[in-house]
């Protein structure tokens, strides 16, 4: 039986702790990230530009380009604010939910909020 995902469970630690510093800054270079979780974890830059990259590919973060001294740099934004991720998250889940067991779901669903309502 699969898992439900709780607590961001399919998020590694570091990403976690990326997204954690990320959401209430909004915007920010790889460098800046680095140098507040430094303080809090051993880690390396290059390791925080791979988990950037990753969160990037699940389209969880998005990222501009920009040209400066030295060459290129990205500047790294969520996508959602923390309320919006927890919202597309539990969206999604459900949705698997629905596609996988179809009207069980539903119906399960359907019952176990009509109990929270009384």
């Amino acid at each position: 039986m699969k898992k439900i995902v709780t607590n961001f469970d399919f998020l590694s630690p570091l990403e976690k702790d990326v997204l954690k510093i990320l959401w209430p800054n909004k915007a920010m270079k790889v460098r800046e990230i680095y140098n507040i979780l430094k303080h809090k974890r051993s880690v390396a830059l290059s390791s925080i530009a791979v988990i950037l990259d990753r969160l990037h590919d699940k389209k969880i973060v998005s990222r501009n380009v920009e040209t400066g001294k030295g060459g290129i740099r990205y500047i790294y934004y969520p996508k959602h604010d923390k309320k919006g991720f927890e919202r597309s998250v539990i969206e999604k889940t459900i949705n698997k939910m629905i596609e996988k067991f179809g009207s069980t779901a539903v119906s399960y669903f359907n019952e176990r909020f009509s109990e929270k309502r009384r």
